[in-house]
C-alpha cells in the first residue's frame, strides 16, 4: 500500500486541484507541467525516467 502525503494546493486542471508536491512512498515529486492528452489517452513517452503522471494529466518530477 502506498503512503500518500500531498502539499498545498497551487492551482487547478479540470477542476482538480494541482498539488505544489507529493510524497508517495518516501519519494518527493514537484509539480512540473501538464501533460498533452488526446482522446486516446497520455502518452507515456512525455514522461521522464524520474517523473511520475496523475490519472488527471498531472506530470511530478522527482526532488
Amino acid at each position: 500500500m502506498q503512503k500518500q502525503t500531498i502539499g498545498p494546493a497551487v492551482g487547478t486542471h479540470l477542476g482538480k486541484p494541482i498539488y505544489q508536491t507529493i510524497v508517495t512512498d518516501g519519494i518527493q515529486y514537484i509539480f512540473d507541467r501538464i501533460a498533452e492528452c488526446d482522446f486516446d489517452g497520455c502518452p507515456l513517452q512525455q514522461l521522464a525516467k524520474n517523473e511520475l503522471m496523475l490519472k488527471t494529466g498531472l506530470i511530478y518530477k522527482q526532488c
